[in-house]
């Protein structure tokens, strides 16, 4: 499968090749930040098979956090487009910055719903988690 995507104002677009390795929303406070508010829709995308084929994005990684992620966004018009969280082999693609978001489908799970506001929706049946489920 091969994703293709960018940012809002077009200056850093992507490609994304290989099986997506989960469909999840998050309701992590982090990520309520950076959604505006809602759980984060995302797919995670073997890392070797993603790259930046237009422009170069701004990187922030909190400094005052044990096992920071990285957050790759537009520094024009400041689009988050992915998470690099260490260790994990994968990239933290965000689905509204699919050209076509109807391919994520639907989500496989929730999680960090200790998070969860009462205002997000997680469809009924879907597994949930506090935080990660167990591997």
């Amino acid at each position: 499968m091969k994703l293709e995507g960018g940012c809002y104002c077009g200056q850093v677009r992507y490609a994304a090749e290989g099986e997506p390795m989960l469909k999840a929303q998050c309701h992590c406070r982090e990520c309520q930040y950076i959604s505006g508010g809602g759980p984060n829709m995302f797919t995670l995308m073997p890392i070797a098979g993603f790259s930046y084929t237009k422009g170069t994005p701004k990187q922030f990684t909190r400094s005052d956090l044990e096992g920071a992620v990285t957050r790759d966004f537009c520094a024009e018009c400041g689009t988050h487009l992915i998470t690099r969280r260490p260790g994990l082999p994968a990239a933290v693609l965000k689905i509204g910055t699919l050209d076509d978001p109807s391919l994520f489908g639907s989500p496989q799970m929730a999680i960090f719903t200790i998070d969860k506001q009462d205002f997000h929706v997680i469809p009924e049946g879907m597994p949930s988690f506090e935080r990660l489920p167990q591997r």
